[in-house]
């Protein structure tokens, strides 16, 4: 066990450690504020750049990320009153309230400061939670994994939105992503439609660019206002630090409300936030300001929020089965970097999970030591209108997409799904569930497999599939029950006008449902039978949806969850939809970097309004960005096809 100590700390005191560490921390930093992104965007930009990295600096850049973007996310909240993230909904309450009355410092400061101490609590739990569960772990067979995942399938399913039925659908549309490519029992290329691209699969890195980024990034653009309202923190630093060492019992509750919440598969910080801060509301003796700007209103959820990153690891490392969206990309990179959780990660290589952990130790504290020093400029910076950051996001994240294969169907693929989870976060079917099921769909069809070659059918009866099923049935319940006081990430509710757009979405589902289902009767049983029996009932339960539709505003909210009136002036999606087809266009014909640079120029012209001056020095910016990316990572551009025509200079070529 020393052995493994010292290995652990020498790996996190190294300098390439902390290096890179720090700048997952950056990166991080950056995406909690800029609204639009959020962990599970974040993730996936960071996900192509770990090709060729040594595991140990990888797994520092990712977890900086991913532990600091649940506090970077709050100025978002409290500054300008939208989420940051999922994670920060229930900040608004109370934070955003405190930031009108002139006392943004304060809540900011408490914020961080309970953000830091959830997140410590968190790595202290997943630290005691190794030691203890390592025996646990070594009596699962595939049995027992595979209920584990059904477990994480079927809480996502339900606990995601306040829709039951969307959540579970949004749950089978993962699944049967994530089987696209060839069948681990046989080989046989499924819902690939002859189409070479889709032979080894959809990337993980596309999937979650194009279901959440560009969905939310499109949003604010129609929007046409600036990021944040206010300008100016006031004072009130020390006083928010004082408050929460005030309300330590209140930090205390939440951050192990985050740890639980986290621990438990798919659920993550959009459910952990409303939770505790209910639960501190529920015990309160005097409720009177809450919503008006009480500080123990922003101390509960961002306690939690940050505490979920420890808790939602440990089903993550120990059975590979992701505690939250952004722990599911986590999850994706381990894979990419030759690191399967689970028996053999503990057994063999103990010294990494400290690592992880440590790692998510320290980044926290130094992610809210920044958080403190930036916040004064970053209060000037969200008062830029979104038009000028938009461009800068797209840049990356169609840069990032190209990485994962630099196959141009990266680029076209991305560009559906980001549809796909724009119309998804328009007619309030929740998307989180659809990452986790399309990052558990290969897992759960191989445990499925194995457990019935080395079991039989008998395998349904072993004690410990049958103590996680009647968990996860438990687990069902109470997200029935509970989970329609959370909030879609993303989602907008209210009375819909004319319901034939949220009816036409629903045929589409439909549609997709059944086609999987005339791919999948081809197959031979071992390569039908898992997502056959997803595709077969996800039919029966689109339908069901769009029956609910049908019947008109007075249906249960269980289902229609419908959308929200769009602003006054917001622009038509068509409008954002040709500006993508433009890059996309333009990126074909004469490359990446040019058509890029045609597009960042027409955009901040015409989008922004940006003077001449300003426009060039922003569009030779991001150019000159982008090809420093490219230099230190040693990653390619797309090429256009004029290119292949005429040899071109670095980084045009």
């Amino acid at each position: 066990m020393l052995d493994v100590v010292g290995a652990a700390l020498a790996n996190v005191l190294s300098g390439t450690h902390v290096l890179y560490m720090l700048l997952g921390v950056a990166v991080g930093l950056i995406v909690g504020i800029l609204p639009g992104l959020g962990g599970i965007a974040g993730m996936s930009i960071l996900l192509p750049f770990v090709y060729g990295m040594d595991t140990v600096s990888a797994l520092a850049l990712l977890i900086g990320l991913l532990a600091v973007v649940p506090t970077g996310d709050t100025f978002a909240s409290i500054l300008m009153g939208i989420p940051g993230s999922a994670a920060s909904q229930a900040t608004i309450l109370d934070g955003f309230p405190m930031a009108k009355r002139g006392e943004a410092a304060r809540a900011l400061s408490a914020a961080f400061f309970s953000s830091m101490l959830g997140g410590l609590f968190g790595a202290l739990v997943l630290t005691a939670f190794i030691v203890v569960a390592r025996p646990i772990i070594l009596a699962f067979s595939s049995a027992e994994l595979f209920m584990l995942t059904v477990l994480g399938l079927g809480m996502v399913g339900v606990l995601s939105g306040s829709s039951l039925t969307k959540g579970l659908l949004s749950c089978a549309l993962g699944l049967l992503l994530g089987m696209v490519g060839a069948a681990p029992a046989t080989g046989e290329w499924r819902l690939v439609s002859g189409v070479e691209y889709l032979v080894d699969g959809l990337p993980l890195v596309v999937v979650a660019l194009g279901l959440f980024a560009i969905p939310e990034i499109i949003d604010l653009l129609r929007r046409h206002g600036a990021i944040a309202r206010v300008a100016t923190l006031g004072s009130g630093w020390l006083r928010g630090i004082r408050d929460t060492l005030r309300e330590w019992a209140v930090v205390l509750r939440c951050s192990g409300i985050g740890c639980l919440i986290g621990a438990m598969p798919g659920l993550g910080g959009s459910v952990a936030d409303w939770m505790a801060y209910g639960h501190t509301v529920q015990l309160a003796k005097d409720k009177s300001q809450f919503g008006r700007g009480d500080v123990r209103g922003v101390l509960a959820p961002e306690s939690a929020n940050n505490a979920v990153a420890g808790g939602a690891l440990v089903p993550t490392l120990l059975f590979g089965i992701p505690g939250s969206g952004s722990t599911a990309i986590f999850l994706g990179g381990m894979v990419l970097l030759g690191i399967q959780p689970g028996i053999t990660l503990i057994e063999t290589r103990l010294d990494l999970v400290y690592t992880i952990i440590w790692t998510l130790a320290i980044a926290n504290v130094i992610g809210a030591g920044l958080c403190v020093a930036v916040s004064p400029a970053v209060a000037r910076i969200t008062t830029l209108p979104y038009a000028y950051v938009a461009p800068f996001m797209l840049m990356i994240i169609f840069f990032a997409a190209y990485q994962a294969t630099t196959h141009w169907g990266d680029i076209l693929a991305l560009l559906a799904i980001g549809v796909l989870g724009l119309y998804m976060r328009r007619f309030g079917w929740p998307r989180p569930p659809l990452i986790v099921g399309f990052v558990l769909a290969p897992g759960a069809e191989n445990y499925l497999y194995q457990a019935i070659q080395f079991h039989g059918w008998a395998w349904v009866l072993r004690p410990g599939v049958l103590i996680i099923a009647a968990i996860t049935i438990a687990s069902m319940w109470a997200g029935a029950r509970y989970g329609r006081n959370t909030v879609d990430e993303g989602g907008e509710s209210g009375r819909v006008r004319d319901k034939r757009p949220q009816l036409a979405f629903a045929l589409v589902m439909v549609a997709l449902f059944a086609y999987a289902v005339f791919d999948l009767l081809r197959w031979t049983f071992l390569a039908k039978t898992f997502p056959l029996a997803v595709a077969a009932a996800s039919v029966a339960g689109a339908l069901f949806v769009a029956g609910v539709i049908w019947r008109g505003p007075r249906s249960s909210a269980m289902v229609f969850d419908t959308e929200a009136a769009a602003a006054d002036g917001a622009s038509p999606l068509g409008r954002y939809f040709l500006w993508l087809a433009a890059l996309l266009t333009a990126s074909g014909l004469v490359g990446f970097v040019i058509g890029l640079t045609l597009f960042f120029a027409a955009f901040l012209h015409v989008e922004a309004r940006a003077p001449l001056g300003r426009n060039a020095l922003l569009t030779v910016s991001a150019v000159a960005f982008l090809a420093a990316m490219s230099h230190i990572f040693v990653l390619d551009f797309p090429r256009g096809v004029l290119q292949g025509l005429v040899e071109m200079p670095w980084p045009f070529r």
